[in-house]
């Protein structure tokens, strides 16, 4: 657990499954929701930010799947990052959202740097993520953290949207 002012970051426990539900659904809708398929960003954030996939994700864990991670802010969950080991030297951040009223102010570079750490301490050489081709608020923070573009792909469970995958060593 780390401590900056009136945040805390840690690996995140049964306590934080609804705000990490919260963020997540809020992040998602605030960051994708000028897609025209309203029921593709519905069935994202239904099949992935529901309380029961995360109460899981946050007791079940192996080498691909880390757990959840969170900065809490007055006991609320304003950010939530997750991810594993991907390959030998690799790790993936599979999802990582703030509190859209919580952006710009620090709060997600330094819960980045909290859960890069933990996976440096891994053993982990290359971090790894997806980001929607049109992502105006997650790209530039990516790219500015040294993430580099490597390629390009359609997004799981669509056929019209783009995914880039980024990476950087750490």
């Amino acid at each position: 657990m780390a401590k900056t002012a009136n945040i805390i970051f840690k690996k995140a426990g049964t306590e934080d499954v609804s705000g990490i539900a919260r963020v997540c659904r809020e992040g998602w809708r605030a960051t994708y929701g000028y897609l025209e398929d309203e029921a593709y960003v519905n069935q994202v954030i239904e099949e992935y930010y529901n309380e029961d996939r995360i109460l899981k994700e946050v007791t079940e864990f192996s080498d691909y799947w880390h757990g959840y991670f969170v900065a809490k802010e007055n006991g609320q969950v304003v950010g939530a990052i997750g991810g594993g080991t991907t390959g030998e030297k690799a790790g993936e951040i599979f999802v990582f959202y703030m509190d859209p009223i919580k952006r710009n102010m620090g709060i997600g570079s330094q819960l980045l740097n909290y859960y890069t750490n933990y996976q440096k301490n891994l053993g982990i050489k290359e971090q790894w993520l997806s980001a929607q081709k049109d992502n105006e608020k997650g790209i530039p923070f990516y790219e500015a953290k040294g993430f580099v573009k490597q390629s390009e792909k359609m997004s799981e469970g669509s056929d019209k949207y783009i995914s880039i995958r980024y990476m950087r060593e750490i």
